[in-house]
Parts: structure tokens; sequence; C-alpha cells
């Protein structure tokens, strides 16, 4: 069972990167991207107002920036050459200029410098100059989206983390079902599936699973009743009552490798207008994994959806695109969207969720991760679809 990505795959990334250097005549490159940084160290750590970044010199040589008190912990996890630090932020000296020192020592001064960002930046009060105000170079180059392009098409062993990732949040959607019933709140229904699913999933594959992210979970996300008509809900409290449409929605993450699945389930009873909106979003689920082939744009899976919707008379009753790549964070590019004409490709892992919306009656959504093969797809979640399997009794 293979739980994590192994070094010499993360060599090859980097190397990989490397290589798209020199064929574009750039000579190092800085990254900030979290995401990014993990993908190319397997370092997984805590972002905040401390700057971190990873840097590849022109001789191939890969760093790690990172405050001191992370350089122990990157020196025994992530996969680089060097490792750097600086005392803390905000101190003495701010961390910018002990960057500086060390780009300088990795001869970056003068070169022509790929970069993601022209700084760090974070939510949590950082504060700092950019790049191009401390550092001489012959020219800065954007290579931003370039480690995300990486990241699209998935290796073996990621098809693996991500179907390991399937099976655990299946678990944790059949407790989230089992547990739903009349009169009992969202959250402690949530709360019981996913702490049940959790000690089942860390007694199963013992101290070597290692989430970087959050182990089995299952949830509502307050998507109860008409609150569910919502499609970005937050939790609400909600107690379950009889005919209630519920939107649910179940996870795991391994070794930061993520998978979706979502289900419209109902409490006890389906009324006619309930089962009508239901038979349609799976129509349009259907519509949409008929129009996902490798070799053609991500924009076609849209267009059919659109004509779907517009033959059925229920344009109005749709919020947004029909579903996206994923991998190590929930949402990841390309998207099936009538503006993104990306090329799928074999490797590419997606989720498929058309939804509907009825003010008042709720909403209606089933989200699969699905692979995308040489001729086909192949479904990577595998919970039941079919009305009569999601009532909730």
């Amino acid at each position: 069972m293979r739980l994590s990505i192994s070094k010499d795959e993360i060599i090859n990334r980097q190397k990989k990167l490397y290589s798209r250097l020199q064929e574009n005549r750039i000579d190092c490159a800085i990254l900030f991207s979290i995401t990014d940084i993990f993908y190319l160290t397997g370092f997984h750590f805590r972002s905040s107002e401390r700057p971190i970044s990873f840097f590849l010199d022109s001789q191939g040589k890969t760093h790690l920036f990172v405050p001191m008190l992370e350089h122990d912990h990157a020196e025994e996890y992530a996969q680089v050459d060097f490792v750097h630090s600086y005392p803390e932020y905000p101190g003495l000296r701010h961390p910018m200029e002990y960057f500086k020192e060390y780009l300088l020592e990795a001869n970056f001064e003068g070169k022509i410098v790929g970069l993601d960002a022209k700084g760090y930046s974070s939510s949590k009060g950082y504060r700092g100059e950019q790049i191009d105000q401390f550092l001489y170079a012959r020219e800065f180059k954007s290579i931003f989206g370039w480690v995300e392009n990486m990241r699209m098409i998935k290796s073996s062993a990621e098809i693996e983390l991500i179907k390991e990732s399937c099976r655990w949040g299946n678990f944790a959607h059949r407790l989230l079902q089992k547990y739903s019933k009349e009169g009992l709140s969202e959250i402690e229904i949530s709360n019981r599936a996913t702490t049940e699913a959790t000690l089942a999933m860390i007694e199963t594959l013992g101290p070597e699973y290692k989430p970087h992210g959050n182990p089995a979970n299952a949830f509502y996300r307050g998507q109860i009743g008409p609150h569910s008509a919502f499609p970005h809900a937050n939790t609400q409290n909600a107690v379950l009552k009889t005919g209630d449409t519920l939107v649910s929605q179940a996870a795991a993450d391994v070794w930061g490798y993520k998978s979706e699945l979502e289900r419209t389930m109902f409490v006890k009873e389906v009324n006619k207008e309930q089962e009508k909106y239901f038979n349609l979003m799976v129509q349009a689920q259907e519509t949409a994994l008929d129009h996902i082939n490798s070799g053609k744009p991500y924009s076609v899976v849209q267009e059919a959806i659109q004509i779907f919707y517009k033959d059925n008379g229920i344009e109005h009753l749709t919020r947004h695109h029909s579903g996206h790549n994923i991998g190590l964070l929930g949402h990841e590019a390309p998207f099936f969207d009538l503006g993104d004409h990306t090329i799928m490709e074999p490797g590419m892992v997606v989720t498929v969720e058309p939804g509907i919306y009825v003010k008042g009656l709720g909403g209606f959504r089933h989200s699969d991760t699905v692979l995308i093969t040489e001729n086909g797809i192949e479904f990577l979640t595998y919970y039941p679809r079919d009305l009569d399997s999601l009532i909730c009794n």
C-alpha cells in the first residue's frame, strides 16, 4: 500500500523544472507557492507570517529558505540540497535581508531569474520588499503556473494516493448517511461520522500514514433543507427534518492528496418535485461524464451541460461550472467551464459536479472524482448515485 511520494519522484520533479528553465534560457528560479514548495520538496509546513521560499540555482542545486523554528523540521523532511534560515519575523533584521544574502551566495545576481510571484505574501500580517527591490537581475521572468501545470497530470503514485483517499472518503460518507437521522443536528452527525472514520483510518493504515491535511471526514457544510440551495453554504447547526434535501461531502487526505465525494440525499422521504430535480441532476452529471475525452478541451464538457440545461429549461437554476482538477488542492485548474480550453490528457484527475439549485426546496449535486484515461474515464469514487440508495432512514 502506498502512503507517500518517494524521494526519487520528488527529485525527478525538481529535474523536470530545471530542464524547463534551461529550455527557456532562465538561469535560476524562486518560488513562494506553498503547494508548489510541498510538491517539489516533500516538506509540508504551516504557512504563516514567516516567509518561506524554494529556490533553484543555475547549477540545478535546490534550496529552501525557512524561519529558524522550521529549520530542523526542514532538514529532516525536505528533499533539498541546502536549508537556509533566519531568526524570526519580525526581528531586528527583516527576513528578506537574510534572503538576499543567500541568493547572492547562490549567484543569483545578474542572472535571468524566474519568479512565480514577486515576493512572499500572507494574510497573517507579513510585510516585506519584493524581490526586484533588493536583488539585481539581468531580467526577471514570470514562471507563474509552471509547477501547477506539472501537477495537472498525475503519476501512478499520485493516483494510488488519490484512490486511497477515495476509499476512506467512501467509508466516512457511509457513516455520515448511517447517522443522519431526523432530530439530530448536522454538527453532531458530522462529528460522529468523522471521528469514527478517522479512528478506523489511523488504526488500519498505521504509523506510516501521514495526512498532510485532514484524515477521513464527512459533513454537510450547512446544506440542509432549503439552505442546501446555497452551493457554498456554511454550517448552520441545522437539525434534520423529514423531507429535508441534504447535500453531503466526504474526503480524506493521504500525504496531502485529496478526493471529492458529494451526494444529494433525503431524510426519510422524497416528494415529486425533489425527485424531478434529483433525476435532472443525475442526467446532467451523466452528460458531463459522457463528454470527458482525452484530446478534447475542457470547455466541451460545459458546452454539453449548457445544452442539457437549456433543453430542460433549467438554465436559471444553475450556479457554477461542472468540475475541476483535484490533487494537492481541493480545487485545481483546469476547470470544466466555457472559458477553459485546456486539452484533457490521460492522468488528469477531475471532479464532475454539475448542480441544480431551487430556492425554497434545496440543492441537487453529486460530485465524483474521476481519472481521465486514454480510452475515457475511470471512476475513483464509487458511492451509490441512485435515489433509492440515498434515502436516510
